[in-house]
């Protein structure tokens, strides 16, 4: 079996938003509406503080309760672990959007574009009218993990089947592969540290690990 996940190191991030502009630059997404987010957060009194950058996504969760929700199958799991959405079937009920612990979901309603009511033209190149009315958020880029299903490369070692926001974080803070696979990657990197994934007491098995120190 495949189950592709993503860990990211505390330690190694740095707020620079760059995994942000490029999720928004690869998916196009409309103003006010960011797939991948990094939160700034303070902790600690003064004067023994701490700064912590901390990136959020869809977790593509083992257990969705987005899924659970859905009331025509349009989120659905697929078998290498990723979380999708159907827009086909979508009707825009929002109910995912309100299962979802991790304010991962948006819809927007409208075509919105950064300039006024038209496109500029990359934005013009790249709009999906298929994603208007409906749920939409992280997917892992899918359309590369398909790709490599295609042509045998393999995610989080080839940089064309991995994920944009992985590509290109400075500090190589983010790690993507295959859980199921004890040799990948991310598989070596969890076995070798401390990690957490969030909210896990809600049992939804999120697919993103956080690492905060070595074993």
């Amino acid at each position: 079996m495949t189950r592709y996940a993503m860990s990211i190191d505390l330690r190694r991030c740095v707020g620079c938003q760059t995994c942000t502009a490029a999720c928004k630059t690869t998916n196009a997404t409309p103003p006010g509406v960011q797939w991948r987010r990094v939160l700034d957060l303070e902790t600690g009194e003064f004067p023994d503080v701490r700064r912590t950058f901390l990136p959020k996504a869809c977790m593509h969760c083992a257990e969705p309760p987005c899924e659970d929700v859905c009331p025509t199958g349009a989120t659905h799991k697929r078998p290498d672990g990723l979380v999708a959405i159907d827009y086909d079937l979508c009707i825009g009920c929002a109910h995912c959007m309100m299962a979802c612990p991790y304010d991962a979901r948006s819809i927007v309603h409208d075509a919105q574009f950064a300039y006024g009511d038209q496109p500029i033209a990359s934005e013009a190149a790249r709009f999906d009218p298929a994603r208007i009315g409906v749920a939409t958020k992280c997917t892992f880029c899918e359309d590369r993990i398909d790709l490599a299903a295609a042509t045998g490369r393999t995610p989080g070692v080839h940089p064309e089947v991995t994920p944009a926001c992985v590509n290109s974080c400075i500090s190589n803070a983010m790690v993507f592969g295959d859980l199921d696979d004890p040799d990948s990657n991310i598989s070596r990197l969890l076995a070798r540290t401390q990690h957490y994934r969030m909210h896990e007491e809600l049992g939804t098995q999120p697919g993103v690990h956080y690492i905060w120190e070595d074993a």
